[in-house]
């Protein structure tokens, strides 16, 4: 059963509808239990947040995520010493242009200040610091 038609069933049942006939259910069902109703809803909400994440999963660009090949870097790297538009490169690539500045960034092709977009965990401060993965290192003191 697809998404839409969990919905259509779903809705028609907390309204009190046969979801075949369309038909007003009986009195005295057990769908005018309150309990049975709260998990209808539930149920009829869940199905809705799977099906917008589900549109917003289709709208991302087809590589996000996945590792890069050497052979997709090294076209990535070919594109930019040949100065082709970052945002068209992204997406022949099927990635973001945060993810082709990334890359560009990881591989020593940009710095972090020469990006036009941020990098949300942390990688590139401006201030020096590298991202490590979230672990502090500590520094060593030697013993007095």
């Amino acid at each position: 059963m697809n998404d839409q038609r969990a919905l259509q069933i779903l809705h028609s049942l907390v309204q009190g509808a046969d979801p075949f006939t369309g038909a007003e259910l009986s009195g005295g069902t057990v769908l005018q239990n309150g309990d049975v109703i709260r998990a209808l809803l539930t149920g009829l909400n869940a199905v809705k947040e799977r099906v917008t994440r589900a549109g917003r999963r289709a709208a991302l660009p087809r590589n996000i995520g996945r590792a890069w090949t050497p052979e997709e870097q090294e076209r990535l790297v070919e594109a930019f010493k040949n100065k082709e538009n970052l945002e068209e490169v992204a997406v022949k690539h099927g990635r973001t242009v945060r993810a082709i500045e990334a890359r560009l960034e990881l591989i020593g092709m940009i710095t972090a200040q020469e990006r036009t977009t941020q990098d949300r965990f942390g990688a590139g401060q401006s201030d020096g610091r590298h991202h490590t993965g979230g672990r502090k290192r500590r520094a060593r003191t030697s013993a007095s």
